[in-house]
């Protein structure tokens, strides 16, 4: 070997610096919902118990239900967020497309005798529907405007629900599905773990558009109409346009959450038109951290858990027990929740999906 050939020789054999501590503990974090959406799938034949969050095995069918529920709604929050936290549009009136998918649905079963199968997709091409008529309207406005108009929307529509025009939506009642026109391996409790399995193919099919939604020269738009929209119009591109995309692809992704409900809860209900549920999601995906990958799915995922469970943590002895200063407040379901969401906003910052990020930004490491 010669001596020209030394620095080559050793150029060749030199190994890449390891990747620092701050580095790894950024690849192990950047994932870390995949494990539990993956452990998810075992849900449905696990009988461990889980004392104080659930009652019983996980796998009965409460907890199936309560979990196919929670599911549902980290879905709908994730496709929410396509407005909120990716376009930067700020809309009271989501929860519109998820009652069309469930009324539509439901009276067309009803009243029209059609299949569930005919029923549901025109249930979420009436969805597909109202949400691109809406949009085109409302996204004419910008700003508080915008978010008005869609109020607006939903109000009337909520009071005609409950109204009942016609005798065919129920009024407050709502109206339960017929069990004949759905199908049989999706009624009885005996068939909860089914309903799980759709619950959890929602939330998969709705994280899976929604980040190839992002990734494309699409979502790369929205992230500059979210940023500076005056730059956008600036660039030669019309907002308007890019914008009604993501709105009429989130009432989709809502109208198809609004035919899993029906199927979860047996029915359709007034509530499910109010802007108290659109507010809701707004809750659900500031909670979890507005704009990230796995935000919605687990502010969705632990607002519909709390909001479940805490009713039976205020109506236990334990609490009863309290004085009476103590007691009153902890005996409110929506004053332990409204605490939570208060607590997380003021301790997370950002939601709890960019808690990774925080313990990472305190890592020694990284200093």
């Amino acid at each position: 070997m010669t001596l020209a050939t030394q620095p080559h020789d050793r150029a060749r054999t030199t190994h890449p610096c390891p990747a620092t501590r701050s580095e790894r503990l950024r690849r192990a974090t950047r994932w870390w919902p995949a494990p539990v959406l993956l452990a998810l799938f075992a849900v449905p034949y696990s009988a461990l118990p889980l004392p104080g969050l659930l009652d019983g095995p996980i796998g009965g069918p409460g907890n199936l239900q309560l979990l196919a529920l929670c599911l549902l709604s980290g879905g709908l929050a994730t496709g929410y967020d396509l407005l909120l936290g990716r376009t930067g549009l700020l809309s009271f009136g989501h929860a519109l497309y998820f009652a069309a998918g469930t009324y539509v649905t439901d009276i067309l079963m009803l009243e029209a005798g059609l299949s569930f199968t005919a029923s549901a997709l025109l249930g979420l091409l009436a969805g597909v529907a109202l949400s691109a008529l809406l949009g085109a309207v409302s996204l004419r406005v910008g700003g508080i405007g915008f978010s008005m108009v869609t109020l607006a929307f939903a109000q009337a529509a909520s009071l005609l629900v409950q109204r009942d025009p016609g005798g065919v939506t129920g009024g407050e009642e709502g109206r339960a599905a017929p069990a004949g026109r759905l199908p049989a391996s999706l009624v009885g409790i005996e068939h909860t773990a089914d309903l799980y399995w759709i619950a959890l193919a929602y939330l998969v099919v709705t994280l899976a558009v929604v980040g190839w939604a992002v990734r494309s020269p699409t979502g790369r738009v929205w992230a500059g109409i979210k940023e500076n929209e005056r730059r956008v119009e600036v660039l030669g591109l019309r907002p308007y346009g890019f914008k009604l995309v993501a709105f009429v692809l989130a009432g989709t992704l809502a109208a198809l959450g609004g035919i899993v409900y029906l199927l979860l809860t047996g029915g359709a209900t007034p509530r499910t038109t109010t802007s108290d549920f659109t507010l809701s999601l707004l809750v659900m995906v500031v909670l979890g951290g507005s704009g990230t990958r796995w935000g919605p799915m687990i502010g969705g995922i632990l607002y519909t858990w709390a909001d479940q469970r805490l009713g039976d943590l205020a109506g236990s002895g334990a609490v009863a027990a309290l004085p009476p200063v103590i007691r009153v407040p902890l005996s409110q379901p929506l004053f332990l929740l409204g605490a939570l969401f208060v607590a997380v906003i003021y301790l997370l910052p950002g939601g709890v999906a960019r808690l990774p990020a925080r313990l990472r930004s305190r890592s020694p490491a990284t200093r």
